[in-house]
């Protein structure tokens, strides 16, 4: 049963879920320093791993594009000059999604498990830059095959190689290679995010981890968020619990106890910022094993709205 409700949760939540960033999470950028970046810039290992979902019954090819996939634009991060080189690189087959380094915090282990199916590396590119890279077409059945998620299973891997600058990206998983159409069923998600925020005042980013009904508690960990602004828990039953927050190049934890009800729904994370300045960061969830849990583009089963309990008492006067 809790993988019937997971796969009609899924399918439902997942329609739109092709930007990565989605306009839910309201995220500006996914982050991928070079390898000799100092981790103060945000990104905690130089290794960003998103996985992208195609419902088994959708035999149609898709295309995995990438927006301004070169180092070196006004989105990037520069650290003198430009020296940076990013690797894309595209997995499919037997443990792409399955082996458990695949769904870790870290990029350690067999992390790139699975088929190589196509592979990028870029530097500093003007045609690229502000301009979209294509990968593809893939067959929805070279991917892993998720009986959880009735779903193949593709993994995308964007490595920080040679260089100290950090590149800013987008993905989009799309049934066009020239143009943006989202793939119907399609869901993207990942274990941990290196991302930029927006940089305006009281802008709100959100990460959707889903929780099935064998979670107890959770911990969200946040990395280099230069204390700015505040990190906030909502679930069906909890709104807007402060969490900690990090500083310059450290780590900060917060352990929150769930309840029945809150099980088997997305929760929402939000981050809202509040200083004026460049923020780049990385965040994770686990649960009371130290777990990493998915977090979706789309959260799945919807938005996680509140329920307010109100108990009103009516006194009337007797005439």
């Amino acid at each position: 049963m809790k993988k019937l409700i997971y796969i009609l949760l899924f399918i439902s939540g997942s329609l739109l879920a092709q930007q990565v960033p989605s306009k839910e999470e309201n995220v500006d950028f996914l982050a991928t320093f070079g390898k000799e970046a100092n981790p103060s810039w945000g990104d905690d290992d130089h290794v960003q791993i998103y996985f992208f979902a195609v419902q088994k019954n959708n035999k149609s090819p898709f295309f995995i594009r990438v927006f301004d996939a070169d180092c070196g634009g006004s989105n990037d991060q520069a650290n003198a000059a430009y020296n940076t080189k990013t690797n894309f690189s595209i997995y499919g087959g037997k443990n792409c999604y399955s082996n458990k380094d695949a769904r870790g915090t870290k990029a350690t282990g067999k992390f790139n498990s699975g088929i190589l199916l196509k592979t990028k590396t870029i530097g500093n590119e003007k045609e690229l830059d502000n301009n979209w890279l294509t990968f593809g077409p893939f067959n929805p059945e070279e991917g892993e095959f998720d009986k959880e998620l009735n779903s193949y299973v593709f993994k995308i891997i964007i490595t920080g190689k040679e260089g100290d600058d950090g590149n800013m990206y987008r993905l989009f998983f799309s049934t066009n290679e020239l143009v943006n159409k989202p793939v119907e069923g399609g869901n993207a998600f990942a274990y941990a995010i290196s991302f930029r925020l927006i940089n305006t005042y009281n802008e709100t980013a959100h990460f959707y981890p889903f929780v099935d009904n064998n979670v107890v508690s959770i911990t969200q960990f946040n990395f280099d968020l230069d204390s700015d602004g505040e990190v906030l828990l909502t679930t069906l039953l909890k709104k807007l619990h402060v969490q900690k927050i990090s500083g310059d190049n450290e780590w900060m934890s917060s352990k929150s106890n769930l309840v029945k009800e809150e099980l088997n729904t997305s929760l929402d994370i939000q981050i809202v910022k509040q200083k004026a300045k460049t923020n780049d960061a990385t965040f994770y969830i686990t649960n009371q094993y130290g777990v990493a849990l998915p977090m979706f583009s789309i959260p799945i089963g919807g938005l996680p709205h509140y329920k307010y309990k109100i108990d009103i008492e009516y006194q009337f006067d007797k005439k």
